[in-house]
C-alpha cells in the first residue's frame, strides 16, 4: 500500500493541525492504521492507532488532546492535534498494518509494514 501524509506545519504553542494520510493499493478498511513520530534523536514512537473495527489507542503523552480517526471512502486516515506543546515537534509518519484484521492494535513499529515519507510538525514556545 502506498501511503501520503500532509499537513504538517509550523504553529504557536496550543494551536492545533490536522494530519492527513491518503492510502492506496489495497482494501483500506481492513488494516489497523496508525501515526507515529520521531523527533531528532529519538526513536519512532507510537502516537495513535485506530484498529479496523473501530478502537483506538494513545499514547499516554498525547491522551486527551490528539483524535485519529478514518474516512474509509476517501482511504484516509486523519490525526486531529489539538493544544499542541513544542515537545510534539516531530516528523509524524503514517502507518499500515502488515496483517488484515490484526486484534489486539499494534504498537510497534514492526506491526506496520507500510509507511508514509512523513510530514513535519513544529510547535513553537
Amino acid at each position: 500500500v502506498q501511503l501520503q501524509a500532509s499537513g504538517g506545519g509550523l504553529v504557536q504553542a496550543g494551536g492545533s493541525l490536522r494530519l492527513s494520510c491518503a492510502a492506496s493499493g489495497r482494501t483500506f478498511s481492513r488494516y489497523v492504521m496508525g501515526w507515529f513520530r520521531q523527533a531528532p534523536g529519538k526513536e519512532r514512537e507510537f502516537v495513535a492507532g485506530l484498529s479496523w473495527s473501530g478502537s483506538t489507542g494513545y499514547a499516554d503523552s498525547v491522551k486527551g488532546r490528539f483524535t485519529i480517526s478514518r474516512d474509509n471512502a476517501k482511504n484516509t486516515v486523519y490525526l486531529q492535534m489539538n493544544s499542541l506543546k513544542p515537545e510534539d515537534t516531530a516528523v509524524y509518519y503514517c502507518a499500515a498494518d502488515a496483517v488484515p484484521y490484526r486484534v489486539p492494535l499494534g504498537t510497534m513499529p514492526a506491526d506496520f509494514g507500510s509507511w508514509g515519507r512523513g510530514t513535519l510538525v513544529t510547535v513553537s514556545s
